[in-house]
């Protein structure tokens, strides 16, 4: 059997087990040599130096210490960043991509369960139910067995905001119900909306024209409060707003006082900020669904970011290029 190269875990050590559980962890050992007792979650401890001078493939999670220069310099057989979560923002810098060293993500696989929550939560509004459990909450009185008017999934118009991972897979996941789906992003043109079977609009006219608007755009400066008071004066009386992006891309006094006024409601699993202090009216408003955070993996869900990093290695070990891999040049616009 030839020899396995060596790898090494840089990220929080409490999150390798969770992530990579033991069937995920031995389809990766099968491919590298890699210690899941040894985490480094500082990469200049002198105590990790022969086994970083030694790493060609670094494994990378939540937590990952930052990836500079120095770091690099004391890795020099470093050839691929496995990173078992979403962006790499938080750790990478063009240095890795100087020194051709090949950067993926499980992004990809994170998508999934973000997609996933997005889409049980647009057919969940379709039909009113959280603000309307919230009524019969407060009233205790049901409303019986009659018709209720204006609600329903056949026809709803639902507008996605960015063509992200995650707002691909929303619209693919939304296409076998009876749904009108409209996108906006400024990075699409009509043949790419087209291969994914949405109107393209522009941002003014998707809100105007939707009955339910969820967010997937990147937290960038430019998409800061993307969705302010003037957006939301657009959107029609009765819409629902789903963010499950980042919640800086909200401006949330301007939402609070459109949920105060009973004109709009919304369902938020990212806040601005997060954690909500608890004296937040997002906790108490009616028409607000507020949850904390758990659209993206958790829990069993974990073992497909671990996996999504097994068979990258097992590409790497093989000599093929990764399959998901991180451009340079789409960091500066990725989330």
């Amino acid at each position: 059997m030839p020899e396995r190269p060596q790898a090494l875990f840089a990220m929080t050590a409490e999150n390798v087990p969770l992530v990579f559980p033991p069937a995920v962890l031995a389809r990766l050992r099968a491919s590298v040599d890699i210690d899941p007792g040894l985490v480094a979650e500082d990469l200049t401890d002198p105590a990790l130096a022969d086994v970083l001078a030694r790493t060609e493939i670094l494994v990378t999670g939540w937590g990952c210490p930052r990836l500079d220069a120095a770091v690099l310099d004391a890795a020099p057989k470093l050839r691929a960043v496995l990173h078992s979560a979403g962006s790499v923002k938080g750790f990478a810098g063009a240095e890795i991509w100087r020194r051709g060293i090949a950067v993926s993500s499980a992004a990809e696989a994170n998508a999934v369960p973000v997609a996933e929550y997005t889409l049980a939560v647009i057919l969940l509004a379709g039909k009113d139910v959280f603000v309307r459990r919230e009524r019969l909450r407060a009233e205790r009185v049901s409303p019986g067995w009659g018709i209720v008017p204006g609600i329903g999934n056949h026809g709803r118009r639902v507008g996605v905001i960015g063509a992200s991972r995650i707002g691909r897979k929303v619209i693919e996941l939304l296409r076998p119900f009876d749904l009108s789906v409209s996108l906006t992003d400024p990075y699409v043109d009509e043949n790419v909306a087209a291969e994914l079977g949405v109107r393209l609009l522009p941002l003014d006219e998707l809100l105007r024209t939707s009955d339910i608007v969820t967010v997937h755009a990147p937290e960038t400066p430019e998409t800061r409060h993307l969705i302010g008071g003037r957006e939301l004066a657009l959107m029609p009386d009765g819409a629902v707003l789903v963010n499950t992006a980042r919640g800086s891309l909200v401006d949330t006094d301007a939402l609070v006082a459109e949920l105060r006024s009973g004109r709009l409601s919304a369902v938020l699993d990212v806040t601005d900020p997060e954690p909500l202090p608890a004296d937040s009216p997002l906790h108490e408003l009616p028409g607000a669904f507020v949850t904390p955070h758990l659209a993206g993996s958790q829990g069993n869900e974990l073992a497909r970011l671990g996996l999504a990093v097994a068979e990258e290695a097992e590409r790497v070990v093989s000599g093929a290029a990764v399959a998901f891999p991180v451009a340079f040049e789409a960091l500066e616009r990725g989330a």
